[in-house]
C-alpha cells in the first residue's frame, strides 16, 4: 500500500483494473484474483524490494560444490540473502526503483523473484500468502479512496528486525467508495 500511495498513477491503474475485471457492484473474491494481473505485478514488485525477511531458510550443501566461484564443502550451511539478490544491479534493471511493469509479462522477470524461497525449500504457504495479500490489497483498493496524509512521499525504509518491518508505520487517509456504501446499507 505504501508503494501505491507513493505512486498514485499506479494506484489508479490498479483500481481501474479492478473495476474493469470485477465491476463496482460486487466485492472482489478469491476467484477474481487471477484476473488482476496489474495488481499481481504490484505485489511481486513490492515483495522483490521488501521481502518479509532478508534471508531465506538456510540450506545445507549435501555435496562439495562450487557456487559463484567459491568452493563449498559438503555440510556447509548456506544463507541466501534474497534482499541483496532482489536489488542486485547485475540481475535487475534499475534494481532499487519500484517498477511493477517488470512483472507484467510473467515469463520475463518472475523466475528471478524468490521472496518465499526457491526450489525444494520454498515456503509451503507461499500460494496462500500470495492469494491472501492479493485479496486484501484488492479489497482495500476497491472499497476505499486512499491518499497520503502529506504531499511528501511516505517513508519506505526498513526498520531493524528479522522480519524487516517498516521503520515508520504507514499512516494514510481513506474514504469509503460507493461499493462500501452499498455493502453497508444492506
Amino acid at each position: 500500500m505504501t508503494n501505491l500511495l507513493n505512486h498514485p498513477n499506479m494506484l489508479k491503474k490498479a483500481r481501474d483494473e479492478i473495476h474493469s475485471q470485477i465491476g463496482e457492484e460486487k466485492l472482489i473474491e478469491e476467484s477474481d484474483v487471477s484476473k488482476l494481473h496489474y495488481l499481481q505485478s504490484n505485489i511481486s514488485e513490492t515483495l522483490r524490494l521488501y521481502p518479509a525477511t532478508s534471508f531465506l531458510v538456510p540450506y545445507m550443501s549435501s555435496a562439495d560444490c562450487t557456487i559463484g566461484g567459491y568452493d563449498v564443502l559438503s555440510g556447509t550451511m548456506l544463507l541466501v540473502n534474497a534482499w541483496a539478490i532482489h536489488r542486485d544491479l547485475k540481475v535487475w534493471d534499475d534494481a532499487t526503483s519500484f517498477k511493477p511493469k517488470r512483472f507484467e509479462n510473467s515469463e520475463s522477470e518472475g523466475h528471478k523473484l524468490m521472496p518465499f524461497g526457491i526450489g525444494m525449500r520454498t515456503c509451503p504457504g507461499a500460494g496462500l500468502a500470495q492469494r491472501t495479500v492479493s485479496l486484501t490489497l484488492g479489497s482495500w483498493i476497491q472499497s476505499f479512496e486512499w491518499e497520503r496524509i502529506t504531499t511528501e512521499d511516505i517513508d519506505i525504509n526498513e526498520g531493524s528486525g528479522i522480519t524487516m518491518p517498516k521503520a515508520m508505520p504507514l499512516e494514510a487517509m481513506c474514504k469509503a467508495r460507493p461499493i462500501m456504501h452499498k455493502l453497508l446499507s444492506k
